[in-house]
């Protein structure tokens, strides 16, 4: 990846993780003031129409989180298919060292998670919730450690941070799906057979793969399978290829670029706005030793910094891959500290492992707090005492 791209990336991200926490402290502010029935009646807002026989009524608050975080996760596809062909993903010596840091950073978290919760299978559910990574708050907070940390390292945890990512999309799929409709799955199989069809045959224009793409979401939703998957879906299926006699960018690259924004301000700080606000005026105090609270925000904070690192030192144990160029045990270990930041895909993963409300503020208040720890330590670690790189 071009260092003027990874440095416009990280703008992006930068600029985009501080309207994600303005969003958020926005929601919690309306959902702990006497506007907080308009917040809630907003979020529950039915919209929806009924499309050949198949009601496509739902709140507000279905749409952004079955909708649009669909082409965050076309994003995500999009992301996942350049670098495992053009980036730091392409060959197994530069994937190797993330791919084992990022496994390790999935199954330590949820283990701790499990420590909590063992014996009660309706807590237990939520296991995966503290194994993801919010690839913008984490790279964002990187950023604004600017010349304090290698480049070498952002570009280690972009590469971390989308192989969680498609962790965390694979556990979606196995995991947290409803009831199969055979009927709409075989329609979704079909729909993707069609965007694997336009791939061979040489198409390059992003219109069909949009159209097919969009029957593909509506396939998906009513399958029972979560709808969230037909944006990766698609996303892999878009080409690479530059078209044939123009000096046009692959459909890929425009098509990420054309996305990023949109995801960075307004799909990620909408979510953030519909899934962050958290009604305390009911609360009991005893939610903060809630087993789920402590497993989310413990697996956050220690589990997810653990298994990395642990990852990382069986890695070189092994000779698998190399630390990033230039970069010191300290800021290695804030790079790992910075992978704790869970929120919009935690978030996301709550919303799906439960379904009861009851669940909803212990989830939120252990992804926060999991979250802003992780970012207030590896911050710190970064730039407390640390003088700027030449």
């Amino acid at each position: 990846m071009p260092l003027s791209t990874i440095r416009a990336f990280l703008r992006l991200e930068v600029s985009g993780g501080i309207l994600l926490v303005a969003a958020a402290i926005v929601a919690m502010v309306l959902a702990n003031s006497p506007a907080q029935s308009g917040y809630l009646a907003l979020l529950h807002l039915p919209l929806g129409f009924v499309l050949g026989g198949t009601d496509l009524s739902k709140s507000l608050h279905h749409w952004i989180n079955d909708g649009l975080m669909a082409v965050f996760f076309l994003l995500v596809g999009l992301e996942i298919k350049r670098e495992a062909i053009s980036g730091e993903l392409s060959s197994l010596r530069r994937a190797a060292l993330p791919i084992l840091a990022a496994i390790g950073g999935m199954i330590v978290p949820a283990l701790v998670y499990l420590g909590f919760t063992w014996g009660d299978p309706v807590t237990m559910r939520g296991w995966a919730i503290s194994s993801a990574t919010d690839i913008a708050f984490a790279v964002g907070v990187l950023a604004l450690a600017g010349r304090r940390a290698p480049p070498s390292l952002r570009i280690f945890l972009l590469a971390l941070a989308i192989i969680d990512d498609l962790g965390a999309i694979i556990i979606i799929a196995l995991f947290y799906t409803a009831q199969i409709s055979l009927t709409f799955l075989a329609l979704a199989a079909a729909a993707l057979a069609g965007l694997i069809a336009l791939n061979r045959l040489g198409v390059t224009r992003l219109l069909p793969y949009l159209v097919v793409g969009a029957l593909l979401w509506l396939f998906v939703l009513e399958s029972g399978v979560h709808a969230t998957l037909a944006g990766v879906a698609l996303g892999l299926t878009i080409p690479l290829r530059q078209p044939a006699g123009t000096v046009q960018s692959p459909p890929l690259l425009r098509a990420e670029h054309a996305l990023h924004p949109w995801v960075t301000f307004a799909i990620l700080p909408l979510f953030a706005f519909a899934n962050a606000g958290i009604p305390l005026s009911d609360a009991d105090p005893a939610v903060l030793s809630h087993p789920v609270t402590l497993g989310v925000a413990l697996g956050l904070f220690l589990g997810k910094q653990a298994g990395i690192m642990l990852a990382i030192g069986l890695g070189l144990a092994l000779k698998i891959g190399a630390l990033p160029a230039g970069a010191t045990p300290r800021q290695l270990y804030a790079m790992a500290v910075l992978t704790g930041i869970g929120f919009t895909m935690s978030l996301f993963i709550g919303t799906l492992a439960f379904t009861d409300p009851t669940y909803d503020v212990p989830v939120r208040l252990g992804v926060l707090g999991g979250s802003l720890l992780s970012a207030a330590l590896g911050f710190a670690l970064l730039t407390v005492g640390v003088k700027r790189r030449n």
